[in-house]
């Protein structure tokens, strides 16, 4: 058996998209001629991954990794290049295909709306042959883990958010796939659900061998699953690598969030020169101005301290809020582009 459960080589999707013309006019003419114009959307991407791996893909929005999906998962068919998942060419042979392979999308369920959770197992059972004795395993390991018995009975339009994601991950693995692609697993849950979602993929992944790619915003679904990640931008790979020099390179990074709507634009343009005659590594901060009035700092706690910072504007600047967050992916872009990772 191939250790290599995907193999892409330059990997490529582009698209056409039409330029509309403005007004009645330009619709008129678009009639008679069109102009289009390419899109790369994923643009010669090549990569593999092990079987038994749990990949991370990051990106921001726009940066390709839902088309790599679709293309992994065979709704489109590539432009150029070429990928090989589990022997299968996915597009080609997309009916025997996706009967090996599992999805969560977003908050697209595979569950039956109307119907217990229960009686959507048992229509997924009928789908995918799934033998009696798999079936009943892979529930006893999703009921030792989360009680997942608790909510057979319940229809999946009553479920919470948390409930519904969990429910749909433990379909996705009903049939025993080789391969699962989780889309935000974990968007729009509280602490406590992620932390149980988390503890699902480490388990299934373990006691399964189950190969899972997760797609993320949530750079901690990243730092607690997945031991290597692929950084997309603009179609590209940006980075392939251990998650680890990943987060020794942006781990210390903070974004703090300043609203100072009640001062004037000119004393928010001159919170720069204030940082800069107190900070000797001013250089380090990175000031920006979101509008509304709020004034985003991204600084690296390893070199100027978070606390210092906060506390200079909170003592020198009129502050009516403050979020602190972890990096945002597009700054990782940027820093990556600078050469933080090289």
């Amino acid at each position: 058996m191939n250790k290599k459960i995907i193999e892409a080589t330059g990997l490529t999707r582009h698209f056409r998209v039409l330029e509309r013309r403005e007004g009645l006019s330009g619709a008129f003419k678009d009639l008679f001629s069109r102009n289009y114009r390419t899109v790369k959307a994923v643009d010669g991407v090549s990569f593999s991954v092990d079987r038994g791996e749990i990949l991370g893909l990051i990106g921001p929005n726009g940066a390709g990794k839902s088309t790599t999906i679709k293309l992994l998962t065979g709704v489109l068919k590539p432009t150029a290049g070429g990928v090989t998942v589990d022997g299968f060419v996915p597009f080609s042979d997309r009916r025997r295909y996706v009967a090996n392979i599992g999805v969560v999308l977003g908050q697209r369920s595979q569950l039956w709306w109307n119907l217990p959770v229960i009686e959507s197992f048992k229509v997924l059972k009928e789908i995918y042959r799934v033998p009696d004795a798999v079936y009943e395993r892979n529930l006893k390991l999703f009921n030792d883990l989360v009680d997942l018995k608790r909510h057979y009975h319940t229809p999946v339009r009553k479920l919470s958010l948390g409930q519904k994601s969990i429910c749909d991950i433990a379909a996705s693995f009903l049939h025993d796939p080789a391969l699962i692609f989780l889309d935000e697993p974990t968007i729009g849950l509280d602490v406590s659900v992620k932390k149980n979602v988390r503890k699902i993929i480490r388990t299934l992944n373990r006691e399964l061998g189950t190969t899972i790619i997760i797609t993320t915003h949530d750079t901690g679904d990243i730092g607690n699953l997945c031991p290597r990640l692929i950084l997309i931008d603009k179609g590209t790979i940006v980075y392939d690598g251990p998650t680890a020099r990943f987060n020794k390179a942006f781990g210390s990074f903070r974004t703090l969030h300043l609203d100072m709507s009640d001062m004037g634009e000119d004393e928010r343009g001159a919170l720069e020169g204030r940082l800069a005659g107190c900070f000797p590594c001013r250089e380090k901060i990175s000031v920006r101005e979101e509008g509304d009035g709020w004034v985003t700092l991204t600084l690296n706690q390893d070199e100027v301290p978070l606390l210092d910072v906060l506390n200079h504007c909170l003592k020198t600047c009129r502050v009516k809020d403050v979020k602190i967050e972890d990096i945002s992916l597009e700054e990782v872009i940027i820093k990556s582009y600078e050469g933080a990772l090289a």
